[in-house]
């Protein structure tokens, strides 16, 4: 796919500004888009307002390209009914392109589950937002075996990174962290837990647009190994200066708090991450593309400190 074009939607959020750097670094044409068309990239990067919520917008963003990656999100608590539309469109904009659709996917698919989480799980969500992520998921799979377009799928877990915001491991706990103020973790302190960093999240995208193999499959993208929630937060305060105090939230004080707080209540529906061991077996992808050797989490951890010291969280 030497001098094709690889068009990242969704591109001013965590994991397009994350994946838009990593198409660049690999040397293809790559083209950012967001609502407003000034989605941060490096030189060189072809950047385009277009509103892929609508076919028209879908198509315009697509037009030439050979992969399409799905990176754009509504809000979180839109999910349920707004997720659907705007995955259809951007299916028929990257069809319209006879372009590769890559879906940047999370976990929420396989609800509670008993040890490590692996890509032939049945979904067995409960709530909407898990529920909606896996029909969209089957939709898109369903469209690549009759043909419709070639897809393929990349999960990971929740995330942190450099511009990673929307997450319960982003822009709220690295923000107090910079600011010296107490930081907490969503559940118990104690489990462990399997975190992405959008720079390896992203390298594991741009693989899935780049290997015909990948196509027709879901795949659990690479992760450095589990660390229960003090490791990570411990982590977190030490690249900060140690100056903040680590904390956990019940599950009671968070959906108290998601009475105020919109983002927190819809978090609620994942709370079961947080009480016991939530595992990714992404084992299948290195047999495939390996070997792949995920960044360390204290160099990450340094990373998306030093980021948050710079932007505060925004650019």
């Amino acid at each position: 796919m030497s001098g094709s074009l690889h068009v990242v939607v969704g591109a001013s959020g965590g994991t397009g500004g994350a994946l838009v750097r990593e198409l660049d670094r690999r040397g293809h044409r790559v083209r950012a888009v967001n609502r407003r068309g000034d989605a941060p990239a490096p030189a060189g990067v072809e950047r385009l307002a277009a509103d892929v919520a609508t076919v028209d917008g879908a198509k315009a963003a697509a037009d030439g390209a050979a992969v399409v990656y799905h990176c754009a999100q509504p809000p979180y608590t839109d999910w349920p009914a707004a997720f659907p539309p705007l995955t259809e469109a951007i299916t028929e904009g990257a069809a319209a392109a006879g372009a590769k659709l890559v879906l940047a996917d999370n976990l929420y698919r396989y609800g509670p589950h008993d040890g490590p989480l692996t890509e032939d799980l049945p979904a067995a969500a409960t709530g909407p937002k898990g529920r909606v992520r896996a029909e969209m998921a089957d939709r898109l799979l369903t469209s690549h075996r009759e043909g419709r377009l070639r897809v393929a799928i990349g999960r990971a877990s929740n995330y942190y990174g450099p511009g990673g915001r929307n997450s319960v491991t982003g822009d709220r706990l690295f923000r107090a962290a910079v600011a010296g103020r107490t930081v907490r973790w969503v559940g118990r302190l104690d489990q462990p837990h399997t975190l992405s960093y959008l720079e390896d999240v992203a390298a594991g995208l741009a693989t899935l647009g780049e290997r015909d193999d990948a196509d027709g499959q879901a795949w659990h993208l690479p992760a450095a190994e589990p660390l229960t929630g003090r490791q990570f937060l411990e982590l977190v305060v030490a690249a900060s200066g140690g100056r903040s105090r680590i904390a956990t939230s019940s599950a009671a004080m968070t959906r108290l708090a998601g009475v105020f707080v919109p983002f927190i209540r819809e978090v609620g529906e994942v709370l079961y991450e947080f009480q016991a061991p939530y595992l990714v077996d992404w084992s299948k992808f290195q047999r495939a593309f390996g070997p792949v050797t995920p960044t360390p989490h204290a160099e990450a951890v340094a990373r998306t400190v030093a980021w948050f010291k710079r932007y505060g969280g925004s650019e």
